[in-house]
């Protein structure tokens, strides 16, 4: 059974999404990636496109509420929030024995002007999420093998 992370931002709409699906896709192997949000609203058109760049459809996943996920009663080995140094006040903190970390991502909600200027600066959150994801699995994964 992999263990469990739960991403958390306070919407559930991009920043919280991108993280679930880099995981999943990028160890996948080794963790269970799953999302929620505070106040859950609906997936970012945007942000959806930017991945499907990447070949990762997120189009038909759901925004969830952490009180939900919390009701449900899984466990998860880390529970990771994603807000912003702005938002972080709004972030939810989840309950139960986990390793909790903070990621500070800007918020793609909050990005103003142009589509295409607004798909630019999320692409540049969207490899900021991946190179985050990429590195802490690398790092994770080898403590893990050397505990064994």
């Amino acid at each position: 059974m992999k263990p469990k992370v739960l991403f958390i931002c306070v919407h559930n709409s991009a920043r919280s999404q991108m993280a679930e699906a880099w995981l999943n896709h990028l160890c996948g192997d080794f963790f269970e990636g799953q999302s929620a949000g505070l106040e859950p609203g609906s997936l970012n058109p945007l942000v959806v496109e930017v991945m499907r760049e990447e070949g990762i459809d997120i189009s038909k996943k759901k925004t969830q509420a952490v009180f939900d996920v919390f009701k449900s009663g899984q466990l998860f080995a880390y529970v990771i929030t994603v807000c912003d140094e702005s938002s972080a006040k709004k972030c939810p903190i989840f309950p139960g024995p986990t390793k909790r970390l903070h990621w500070s991502f800007a918020d793609p909600s909050q990005l103003t002007g142009p589509a295409e200027e607004k798909l630019i600066r999320i692409r540049e959150i969207r490899d900021e999420i991946r190179d985050k994801i990429d590195n802490w699995c690398a790092e994770v994964c080898s403590a893990e093998a050397a505990r064994r």
